[in-house]
């Protein structure tokens, strides 16, 4: 009976026979949501040694356009952050300080997974 249940299904997910809740981006839209992943990417990079590779997707999902960052570590788990954008917010321009948020969380993250995999172990090299 779950199927003739008006509440059936996932949240978030269109009931059969309604229009999609797409948002969709014009070009200039989308060329300045890859230009500030890009700068979230490049930020990224910038606060990690080498040995950490960053990059980003930006995809069409179910409920709009998703863009998303991650960074896999030498060592432990890759982590990422995703957002999906509003339209409005892409022309006023993504804030530069969440931009450098995001980075910084992810490289945190990022160093947080290698330490977690190597483990408490390491003898120092100098003092």
């Amino acid at each position: 009976m779950n199927g003739n249940n008006p509440y059936a299904g996932a949240p978030g997910v269109v009931e059969a026979g309604q229009p999609s809740a797409d948002v969709s981006l014009s070009e200039e839209q989308e060329r300045a949501l890859r230009r500030a992943i890009a700068g979230i990417v490049t930020r990224t990079e910038s606060y990690l040694p080498e040995g950490y590779v960053v990059g980003s997707e930006l995809s069409h999902g179910q409920n709009g356009v998703e863009a998303t960052v991650a960074v896999n570590p030498p060592a432990g788990h890759p982590v990422s952050a995703g957002f999906t954008p509003d339209p409005e917010e892409l022309e006023a321009g993504l804030d530069d300080t969440e931009r450098d948020e995001v980075a910084r969380g992810l490289a945190a993250s990022a160093a947080v997974q290698v330490m977690n995999a190597v483990g408490d172990d390491l003898t120092p090299t100098g003092r």
